[in-house]
């Protein structure tokens, strides 16, 4: 150990450097990627080595001694090290918080890195005996006995407790069966069982195009690959028998999904494929559970990851392929503080680690589509659906100069009444919560707007309030208007609220069922529904985009689009993109099973050119469309954007703070064809939940010109006095222009 030794540690604060701190005595030597306890100021922080030097810029007797080393080894593995340094740098983000957001809070906060006891159930010695026949009047409880005879892994005693939740099983069930006597707890330490059999059950026969797109994957190097395949055409058998080339490999599958509600259906398919370990991560884990998943996955002892966005920081012990579902899906884009794109990081990390990626999506973003055109990607199509779902019929109802019945055609009413009579499943799809976007007054038109936002209140009806969607500011009700008095009070547009009630008093014999953020609320509401729909029974769903993501309904026989025509008109230039994917990924929840399916699409814009290309031509004609519009006016994937974003109670401090910034940065590098700013101009909807929000956009030829203008910009942005008394942040590739 040398006589002096500084570490160069990164910690949780906004400022973008790190700091210097002297070794501790002890018999460990620190290296990169443990953690240190350290004073900073008045607090104690928990921060990362990330180099070690033997001189520092600062006066050494004034450095302080780093309290503790917490690890022995190395918590975070240099190659996510490396991954999180580039991502600061890239995203212009503090590395302390980008390596913050890269660990379980439980870790950040200091605790041991050490795997925890883990409950388990296993079956009495009465368990053993009882057969499930016996418990026919406790149909839940009769389950989960057979389940726990089963065991997920052969010859395995116990089940996991997270395993059962995973799949469902509810508390209830558990204790009663844990009253009779026939089951009881355990803990155990976790020790991942590998039976000789890798498979549960056997693959699926794959189809001319599945055979193809896997036969294309090189699995002992890197790879871009867009797994472009229509909605129903197989993508997540490819994965599965990706995954499996994996895993006799002796390496791990990282696996992204969009949304948490896609979670448990998943983890089903993989958990009744597999014989091996799994890993979950997400938000809705608690800070034990998170640590215990990311400490198997990092040890090597979780074959295959499953999580959301912030699952691409996943150390790995045997990397072997990372795959993105719904790799279009805005999600993968962190909004709010660090604003990293999980999906291109996924791009970094394979390409740096040497194994394969694979994008899978029924409607690809323009960027990967783009990609895959300049062959940066590899292209595997599927153009046809698995087994003998057949394609949907898709048609078009011109809404100008029909009478409306709560925004329903006559004609639509009426083919939910056919296909329900034929014992078909129905879903409507209205992209607006509540029961509708506005209260107004129909004597002197004043509308409910919110007090803090430039929006307006949205009526719910149960519970009966006004909300606005933005801020989360909700008031009571009202009846009378407040501006003339008059109790001529009428709500304005459609919601799923008011499409579900009109539906419930139209079709009184069928359930009517909604799926949006306020009717999934509660734990297992989203699984109840799914349960539901799935045993087959004539039905209608009514719900908002939380249905369009991945859902397989095999009953649905008729697809309903209330109104296709708001992206069309779309602030942000990525709304017609948004338009096209989301209308394709509902209308695919139609006919995927035997039954033929049709699409029926509410339209006061029958003609306009965007509509009918993506009709009649499909999502890459549709997609070339955009693209072509894309190219002329300079926009991205042929430009590269950042969007600086400043917000103030004052609307003058947050604009005169992007106007020093546009003045610095033509300081840097004037205004030029090659570099070019627009703005500041007020954000689309300028005041939200108090504060005025404006932005200036910074558009380059190329990324290095970008980032050679963004990092001495910031620098001498953050020693302007208005950037201590306005919030600022900088969106590298922004995904949301609003």
């Amino acid at each position: 150990m040398p006589a002096l030794e500084i570490y160069a540690v990164a910690l949780p604060t906004p400022l973008r450097r790190t700091f210097d701190y002297l070794a501790p005595q002890t018999v460990t030597q620190g290296l990169p990627g443990m953690r240190v306890a350290v004073n900073f100021g008045n607090q104690k922080l928990v921060g990362v080595i990330v180099d070690i030097k033997d001189h520092s810029d600062f006066d050494l007797n004034k450095l302080k001694p780093v309290e503790a080393l917490l690890d022995s080894t190395p918590l975070i593995p240099e190659e996510l090290l490396q991954l999180c340094q580039w991502a600061a740098r890239y995203y212009h983000h503090p590395l302390g918080e980008v390596l913050a957001a890269a660990i379980p809070v439980a870790l950040r906060q200091g605790e041991t890195a050490e795997l925890s006891t883990e409950k388990a159930w296993q079956l009495t010695e009465s368990g053993n005996a009882c057969s499930p026949d016996d418990l026919k009047r406790a149909r839940k409880q009769q389950a989960l006995l057979q389940l726990l005879k089963e065991g997920p892994l052969s010859g395995q005693p116990y089940v996991l407790h997270k395993d059962l939740l995973l799949q469902d099983v509810n508390r209830p069930a558990l204790k009663g069966l844990q009253d009779k006597g026939l089951i009881e707890p355990l803990e155990i330490t976790p020790d991942p069982i590998r039976p000789e059999a890798l498979l549960k059950s056997p693959p699926l026969q794959l189809n001319e195009e599945q055979a193809n797109a896997l036969d294309q994957i090189e699995f002992d190097q890197y790879g871009g690959h867009l797994l472009y395949g229509t909605t129903g055409s197989g993508k997540t058998e490819v994965y599965l028998q990706a995954i499996e080339k994996v895993l006799r490999a002796g390496r791990q599958a990282l696996v992204l999904i969009p949304e948490i509600g896609l979670t448990p259906q998943t983890l089903s398919r993989f958990q009744s494929r597999f014989n091996r370990p799994l890993a979950v991560l997400h938000s809705s884990l608690n800070d034990s559970e998170r640590k215990q998943a990311w400490l198997l996955a990092a040890a090597g002892d979780a074959d295959i990851i499953i999580g959301t966005r912030s699952a691409i920081f996943t150390p790995m012990k045997h990397p072997g392929i990372v795959i993105l579902d719904e790799e279009h899906d805005p999600s993968f884009k962190q909004q709010e503080g660090f604003r990293y794109s999980a999906r291109d990081l996924a791009a970094l990390r394979c390409q740096r680690l040497g194994i394969p990626l694979i994008l899978g999506s029924a409607t690809p973003s323009l960027e990967s589509f783009h990609n895959a055109q300049q062959q940066r990607y590899r292209l595997l199509p599927l153009t046809q659906r698995a087994g003998g779902a057949r394609p949907p019929t898709i048609e078009l109802i011109d809404l100008k100069r029909q009478p409306l019945q709560e925004g329903l055609t006559q004609a639509l009413l009426d083919s939910i009444e056919q296909h329900l009579l034929a014992s078909g499943q129905v879903l409507v799809f209205i992209n607006r919560r509540g029961f509708a976007p506005t209260l107004m007054c129909h004597d002197c038109g004043w509308l409910s707007q919110c007090q803090h936002c430039d929006a307006r209140l949205t009526v719910h009806q149960n519970p009966a309030h006004l909300h606005c969607h933005h801020c989360d500011y909700q008031r009571p009700l009202i009846h009378q208007c407040p501006t003339c008095n008059s109790r001529e009070l009428h709500c304005v547009g459609q919601g799923s609220e008011r499409t579900e009630t009109i539906l419930q008093n139209r079709f009184a014999d069928f359930p009517v069922l909604r799926v949006d953020r306020d009717s999934t609320r509660q734990k297992n509401a989203m699984h109840n529904i799914i349960e539901q729909v799935n045993r087959g029974a004539p039905c209608i769903l009514v719900g908002t985009q939380m249905l369009a993501k991945g859902h397989h309904f095999p009953n649905v026989t008729l697809v309903a689009i209330i109104d296709a025509d708001g992206g069309l008109f779309s602030t942000d230039f990525r709304g017609p993109e948004r338009m096209g994917q989301l209308m394709l990924q509902v209308a695919g929840r139609a006919g995927r099973a035997e039954r033929p399916g049709t699409v029926l699409i509410q339209s006061h814009l029958c003609e306009h050119p965007m509509l009918q290309t993506l009709l009649h031509q499909g999502y890459s004609a549709f997609a070339q469309l955009i693209l072509q519009e894309r190219q002329v006016s300079m926009l991205p994937p042929y430009r590269y954007m950042a969007l600086l974003r400043a917000e103030s109670k004052r609307s003058e401090n947050a604009h005169a703070l992007l106007l020093a910034a546009r003045q610095i940065a033509e300081r840097l590098s004037p205004s030029h064809p090659d570099l070019q700013y627009l703005g500041p101009l007020p954000a689309p909807m300028e005041r939200r939940n108090q504060r005025f929000r404006h932005q200036l956009q910074l558009h380059a030829s190329s990324r290095s010109r970008l980032h050679q203008l963004l990092t001495p910009l910031i620098a001498q942005l953050e020693q302007h006095p208005l950037s201590r008394r306005t919030r600022w942040s900088i969106d590298v590739d922004p995904q949301d222009m609003a």
